[in-house]
């Protein structure tokens, strides 16, 4: 029998907002909310942003004065909505519109005069360039005569053509929230996530981890460009240059892994399988069919799925921005017929499957925990989905390393035909949707469409719903498709699927017969498939299979049977409590992080080991040693 990966829990950050109990999701169809859901919205945000903290158990702004939650969008709400999703690149990245640069500059002397100068004698290169005569004078300085020319590079600025991103909220700023000892931005960031996702389950860490032997449990993460601002790989590669000195800690905390990492080192204390594979844009997609497959085969109990990209920088925008994959601001004119005087509306720089010019990046940390069937029973867990398989496939040849390929048709193929086989082609045809890639370039609207239109034609499918989160958050590379769960599991929960408002209508040359792409938010109903869909670059594609939590409950009394269930159901009644508490401490800022530097540690003394078994002090269950052989047909 065959386990079955089943969602629990996810949390993480994005531009939308935090991503436990679909807040991020909920930002993004805002204006079809329910009153209650809209309040409760505004106010995690508010918090979120620090525009409003609890001080003695009451509401107050950054002046000390009180504040009702019935009040808040009122008083923030112009502020809140302006400080999330996709917006201008704000200067605590940099300032797009005087990017600092060295500018090269060649010095040659006037007048046939040689070109003389004092500076410190510790400033001089070495060695001294020949054609430079130096002479000593007082107080450690010399005076430099050189009679050729002297190139020199100097501060400038740039005024910067990409000048929109998917940022975090403004004012959210994970480093405050714990002892975070100048970490990179990417690894902040993936200390909240975690621990949003790890108490959004309802559930305590330590009974979850005394519930299973200590090595099924896996954590499944990696980054693509890794930690590229200054206190990592960024800062690195560039010190030097800035005449700056490398620290001891940008190299290591730099790495694509380091998110994997740190959720096991600081936050889980996870002693069993750890994992990180980079797949451009399908990376927590990669990491998630790991996570399955593992589930699926009984290595692995609990499961901690997650990416994190923070990647806003002057560097990686340009780098992105001169192979012409960014919405700039030439093309975003142009798409409005705007005069080279206007500022264009940046909210719509993302515009999926619509006239467009380039993706926009964003920033974001997605985490999700899954647990086999039986285990997220006996534990009460809240059944949020389950994901029966990722697909992954390649793209063969290829002439340029980031086109399209073949490769996305096999794995959407894949995901529609398991879909169809386990709930039926009525299910499929009538309450499925996709989460686009939807990256918002001319080539992916064209290619990506027809995908789609020819699987729908394959398994007879019309109007058929898709959406694409990119529009909102912008392309956070490693955790896009965590950001397109996130989306599917808050249609799920809310019936509401979201537009691409960022477009005015389709454009022409998207194969769009067979779907349904609309530009407007709307009642969906009950939804029972969401095909989570990646186009990366390098051939990297992937599609995830995720049922709904009504069909995955469905499946589990079908194996499990009514008796079982109903223990289940009270089980959980517990758990929906702690996830109420978690909810509203979260929606008033009381996030209490998780990081363990150093609590917690295992005394290697302490271990007890024998031929069958191995014991690890704070852990209840001991890890057991297999005694079947796999290849006895070879012995």
């Amino acid at each position: 029998m065959t386990a079955l990966p089943v969602i629990v829990g996810m949390g993480g950050i994005n531009a939308a907002g935090r991503t436990s109990f679909h807040q991020g999701y909920r930002r993004i169809v805002l204006d079809s909310l329910a009153s209650q859901a809209r309040q409760e919205t505004f106010l995690g945000l508010a918090t979120l942003m620090n525009l409003v903290s609890v001080v003695n158990g009451q509401l107050q702004d950054m002046q000390g004065n009180h504040v009702e939650q019935s009040d808040i969008e009122a008083r923030f709400g112009e502020q809140i909505i302006a400080g999330t999703l996709i917006r201008k690149i704000e200067k605590q990245h940099f300032d797009v519109d005087a990017t600092p640069w060295q500018q090269k500059m060649t010095l040659t002397a006037s007048d046939e005069n040689a070109i003389v100068f004092v500076t410190r004698s510790r400033d001089l290169p070495s060695p001294v360039p020949e054609s430079w005569h130096v002479e000593a004078l007082d107080n450690k300085k010399v005076k430099v005569t050189i009679a050729a020319e002297l190139s020199v590079k100097h501060d400038s600025t740039r005024d910067n053509p990409i000048k929109s991103a998917g940022q975090f909220p403004t004012g959210f700023d994970p480093s405050i929230m714990y002892n975070s000892r100048y970490q990179p931005r990417g690894l902040q960031a993936t200390i909240f996530a975690a621990t949003d996702a790890i108490k959004s389950t309802g559930l305590d860490w330590q009974h979850i981890m005394n519930s299973v032997e200590p090595d099924k449990i896996g954590t499944y993460s990696a980054s693509v460009i890794g930690q590229m601002d200054d206190k990592g790989l960024g800062g690195l590669v560039k010190a030097r240059q800035q005449g700056d000195r490398v620290s001891t800690k940008q190299l290591a905390l730099g790495l694509n892994t380091m998110s994997t990492d740190f959720i096991n080192a600081y936050v889980t204390g996870n002693v069993g399988t750890t994992f990180s594979t980079s797949g451009a844009c399908a990376t927590f997609l990669y990491n998630l069919r790991a996570a399955v497959n593992d589930i699926q085969a009984g290595r692995t109990r609990v499961a901690i799925v997650a990416s994190v990209e923070c990647a806003i920088t002057p560097e990686v925008v340009e780098g992105f921005g001169n192979m012409s994959a960014l919405a700039n601001i030439e093309g975003l004119r142009r798409l409005d017929n705007l005069s080279n005087d206007d500022e264009p509306d940046y909210r719509r720089s993302s515009r999926p499957f619509g006239e467009n010019c380039g993706f926009t990046l964003g920033e974001g940390a997605q985490v999700a925990i899954l647990m086999d069937d039986g285990l997220a029973l006996e534990l009460g867990a809240d059944i949020m989905g389950c994901v029966p398989d990722v697909f992954v496939n390649a793209d063969g040849v290829k002439k340029s390393i980031t086109s399209p390929g073949p490769g996305n048709y096999i794995t959407m193929a894949k995901s529609v035909a398991l879909a169809s086989s386990l709930l039926g082609k009525e299910a499929l045809q009538q309450r499925s949707f996709i989460l686009a890639h939807g990256s918002s370039t001319p080539q992916n609207r064209v290619t990506e469409s027809l995908i789609y239109h020819k699987v729908a034609q394959s398994f007879a499918i019309n109007s058929w719903k898709v959406t694409a989160p990119k529009a909102y958050v912008g392309h956070t590379i490693a955790p896009a498709s965590g950001d397109q769960l996130a989306i599917a599991l808050g249609v799920f929960s809310h019936n509401i699927m979201p537009g691409i408002t960022t477009i005015d209508k389709i454009a022409d040359d998207v194969y769009a017969d067979h779907l349904d792409i609309r530009n407007s938010h709307y009642e969906c109903g009950d939804m029972d498939i969401a095909f989570i869909n990646s186009k990366g670059f390098g051939g990297n594609n992937a599609t995830a299979t995720v049922l709904s939590p009504k069909v995955t409950l469905k499946m589990l009394a079908k194996r499990y049977g009514d008796a079982e269930i109903n223990n289940y159901a009270e089980k959980h009644s517990q758990v929906k409590a702690a996830q109420h508490t978690y909810q509203t401490q979260a929606d008033l800022g009381k996030y209490s992080l998780i990081y363990r530097f150093g609590d917690g540690l295992i005394d290697e003394n302490e271990i007890v080991l024998d031929e069958h078994s191995i014991q690890l002090p704070g852990f209840e269950k001991a890890i057991t040693f297999s005694a079947t052989n796999s290849y006895q047909d070879m012995f």
